[in-house]
């Protein structure tokens, strides 16, 4: 067992929140019961993954998409009424960590989904370093379509590819989540292929005309991985129980 505070302590430890300019608050975003014995983590802090946590009898939650986020007009209605109101009435800490936990050296989302897809990484690239690049494991792949197929039969999801050039892969680059707009600086890089979770409009274009292929993984699913890396972790050390529970969700 520990207390909320020593697990926030621990949490933003590891993940140096106060680095990174972001797009919501770090850490601790809704105050439960003071006492931990029990953690849920996820990907984001939805109705369902909240009802799973309740079900759980879980003390805190542990999410890469909290529920505060700059723009936010401020107002506990709707959705956010909905779950604010389950986790007050069942005293449940949520803590939420984003781009820290993207960042992370060993058990970010960049890290892991790079380790799961056998990826060696060798550099950082892109706004406040978030972006990996590195090579794939030997012997790589023979084009971006074994690429995409390898991504495929790891992740388990159909993957959008835009092919770049043709040849063999030896450098890539990846970044988790929504990040599309780092493709530039991938390709400024000098790799072969680009994974993130989405693609716009612009990156097909880019793709086919600088001959970097583009690779849209999922958002959510390229995302699944930090959270209950270092929640375990986190858990481990405390001596508390730890679950990871996993959404479906198709983006």
């Amino acid at each position: 067992m520990t207390n909320r505070q020593e697990l926030l302590l621990a949490f933003d430890a590891l993940l140096e929140p106060e680095r990174f300019k972001d797009y919501g608050p770090n850490g601790l975003q809704v105050e439960g019961r003071a006492e931990i014995r029990k953690i849920v983590s996820g990907v984001t802090a939805s109705q369902a993954l909240i009802e799973a946590a309740i079900a759980e009898q879980a003390d805190a939650i542990f999410v890469h998409h909290g529920l505060f986020w700059r723009g936010q007009d401020g107002c506990v209605t709707g959705w956010m009424r909905k779950r604010l109101a389950l986790l007050l009435a069942h005293d449940i800490n949520l803590y939420a960590y984003h781009l820290p936990l993207d960042a992370h050296p060993l058990w970010g989302n960049n890290a892991q989904w790079g380790e799961r897809l056998g990826f060696v990484g060798d550099g950082r690239f892109g706004e406040q370093q978030l972006g990996w690049q590195g090579t794939p494991a030997a012997p790589g792949f023979s084009s971006a379509q074994a690429l995409a197929e390898h991504v495929h039969a790891v992740m388990g999801r159909t993957v959008q590819l835009v092919a770049g050039r043709p040849g063999p892969i030896r450098r890539v680059a990846w970044c988790s989540g929504g990040a599309q707009g780092y493709f530039e600086a991938a390709i400024a890089a000098g790799v072969d292929a680009f994974l993130t979770g989405e693609i716009s409009e612009p990156q097909a274009h880019y793709a086919r005309e600088c001959g970097v292929a583009f690779l849209a993984c999922g958002h959510h699913a390229s995302e699944r991985y930090g959270a209950p890396a270092l929640a375990a972790h986190v858990a481990q050390q405390m001596d508390i129980a730890h679950v990871f529970i996993d959404i479906e969700n198709p983006a």
